[in-house]
């Protein structure tokens, strides 16, 4: 018999970054509060988490990042004045954000790195396993990843990474995870991982995406790791000794993921997630894209 282990119900959303590569449009505002479509990028992710049913939230900020709290709290003025119009349609959607989940804050301090950003949530999480949700990375809903991983973790224990297969020439940009079959399709025994590796030295092109569930051991990992790449506290440097020791926090599983995922934290993928979702919204999508279909026609 499968042994059952603890369900989680905490998500962590690292968000202190300085979000350079969109400079200046950030150098007031968060990257994650930039919009996709007509909500900003960080709802999206809170939304993943709730749907796989994590409804307690901790955000990691740093300097500038009060519109993130701003956003996901009650706004009183303007729900009265959407009221006062009769805006019903705009008023839930101001509140839909401020329902959400149950949030929590707490600031980075100094920018250490993703792995240090996980450990300053040891305090709230506790000895729970716990989900890492990067705003980098927005998955469809309609391919629920987050819900798969946290089934795979009930199922096996330990920690479990998403996965997903890139062209070699694209690893460089990714943690690298070597592995095993198992016998689920989708499912792979990690057994070992690497931080950006050169493409000759890459185990394998299954690179790491913004999506975690952690078994609550990496914390004590991560007090004890030293800066690795960039110079920073890298979260696949503990990951990889768990990999390697089961003993310490079981073993590590990844969900390799073939579904639609949407990178915002590059400017042209930027654009083009919000095209394609754009696209495909039900007000928006059937004259965006007989627009979008006339420009491309001039264009060519």
């Amino acid at each position: 018999m499968t042994e059952s282990h603890p369900r989680i119900s905490k998500a962590v959303i690292p968000a202190a970054g300085l979000g350079t590569r969109f400079l200046p449009a950030t150098k007031a505002t968060p990257k994650e509060m930039l919009p996709v479509v007509d909500k900003p990028a960080i709802q999206y992710v809170v939304e993943e988490a709730v749907s796989a049913g994590l409804d307690d939230v901790l955000m990691i900020t740093g300097r500038n990042k009060r519109p993130l709290e701003d956003h996901f709290d009650r706004n009183y003025e303007l729900e009265s004045a959407l009221q006062k119009k009769g805006d019903a349609a705009r008023l839930a959607k101001v509140q839909e954000s401020s329902d959400l989940a149950t949030m929590h804050y707490v600031r980075q301090g100094d920018p250490k790195g993703l792995g240090h950003a996980v450990l300053c949530a040891a305090p709230h999480v506790g000895h729970e396993p716990f989900a890492v949700l990067l705003g980098d990375d927005l998955i469809d809903p309609r391919d629920p990843l987050l819900q798969r991983m946290v089934e795979v973790r009930e199922r096996h224990g330990g920690s479990v990474i998403a996965l997903m297969e890139v062209a070699p020439e694209q690893i460089h940009m990714y943690g690298c995870a070597a592995v095993e079959a198992t016998d689920d399709g989708d499912v792979v025994k990690v057994t070992g991982l690497v931080e950006k590796p050169e493409a000759a030295d890459a185990p394998s092109n299954y690179a790491i995406i913004g999506r975690y569930v952690l078994d609550p051991h990496i914390f004590g990992i991560l007090r004890e790791t030293e800066p690795g790449r960039g110079g920073e506290i890298q979260l696949t440097d503990a990951l990889q000794q768990l990999a390697q020791d089961e003993k310490i926090g079981g073993p590590v599983h990844g969900v390799v993921f073939k579904g639609r995922r949407y990178d915002t934290g590059d400017r042209g993928d930027y654009l083009r997630a919000i095209v394609r979702l754009a696209c495909e919204r039900e007000d928006l999508g059937p004259d965006f894209r007989t627009w979008l279909r006339s420009y491309v026609a001039e264009e060519m």
